[in-house]
């Protein structure tokens, strides 16, 4: 369960007095720049009037301040045991077999996997996002709460791979899996992430997605609480739960983008695609069905999926209807 992040400025050999960044309305005037229709890229006169409209927007911006190097991004995370225990369920047959099974997951595994994936992506600062490009430094200290915190260079931690290991990450992961497994009532960790990505550079929060008419005359609206930018809670998990690599095509090279977001079809909405569908039997509906009524699924990772689905959270229904 992450938090907002919470974007301020500061400077890397001075992190003291981190300064909460704020929005700043801007309007520019942009050229045309979309694919235009046949009839006017074949014709130059009209092409010329095309391209001498004015493309007019008001935006959101956010940036550093001309004495700042340095981004923070400040959340926290609090992970919960108690997945063997739906939170509400009518299927008699799956209530009398699913504890069981989660708990023999629990028992042999010990969410040992998934907590090392979830703290690689802690250390590598993925959350981060657009953020992340062209940093020339990152680093993440860790506070779980015990009086030591832990810190990372995010740069020595992969994004396509979870083969990192190091006696901080291997603290890290232990307490997650303590708190899944149900070892521990519950975990709350403090994050934050420092990039230095240059005096008075652009940052990027989350940008709002405004249904219906309600922009009025901005283009595009950033994300903030308070006053102070912020990225949503929900673009934080995406970053923390891309631990799937057990999707059909990532093994055998064929599907080069690496992990992928734990999702119940694979679902990678800016490629318009979805890695696991009930075609290949390898979507969470499909595994879910045989797995939590106690059959045998073909592989440790397939399991490893399930639960990480589980972990993430949601209703897994059906609808009565046709």
């Amino acid at each position: 369960m992450p938090s907002d992040g919470y974007l301020y400025g500061t400077t890397w050999d001075d992190r003291s007095k981190p300064k909460p960044l704020g929005l700043t309305p801007k309007s520019v005037r942009g050229t045309i720049s979309n694919r235009l229709k046949p009839a006017l890229q074949n014709d130059p006169l009209k092409l010329n009037a095309e391209v001498e409209k004015p493309n007019l927007q008001t935006v959101d911006a956010c940036a550093l301040a001309e004495d700042q190097d340095t981004l923070k991004l400040s959340f926290t995370l609090k992970v919960l045991g108690g997945v063997d225990k739906p939170s509400a369920s009518n299927g008699p047959n799956f209530n009398a077999v699913y504890p069981g099974v989660a708990q023999a997951y629990i028992e042999q595994e010990g969410f040992a996997e998934l907590a090392k994936r979830y703290a690689v992506n802690i250390a590598n600062a993925r959350y981060l996002w657009r953020n992340r490009v062209g940093a020339e430094k990152i680093e993440v200290v860790v506070d779980t709460g015990d009086g030591d915190a832990l810190v990372f260079d995010a740069k020595q931690f992969s994004l396509r791979d979870f083969n990192a290991d190091t006696p901080d990450l291997q603290k890290l992961a232990g307490k997650i899996a303590d708190a899944l497994c149900g070892r521990l009532p519950y975990l709350l960790i403090s994050v934050e992430a420092y990039a230095l990505i240059g005096k008075a550079q652009e940052v990027y929060p989350s940008e709002e997605l405004i249904l219906g008419n309600g922009k009025g005359d901005k283009s595009k609206i950033l994300y903030a609480v308070n006053g102070t930018a912020a990225l949503h809670s929900q673009k934080i998990g995406n970053a923390l739960r891309t631990i799937d690599t057990w999707y059909p095509g990532h093994d055998d090279g064929t599907v080069g983008i690496g992990p992928i977001a734990i999702e119940p079809y694979g679902a990678v909405t800016n490629l318009g695609k979805a890695f696991r569908t009930p075609k290949d039997k390898a979507d969470f509906y499909t595994l879910f069905d045989r797995f939590a009524l106690g059959e045998a699924l073909a592989s440790k990772e397939q399991e490893h999926y399930v639960m990480a689905v589980l972990v993430r959270g949601g209703v897994f229904g059906q609808s009565g209807k046709d």
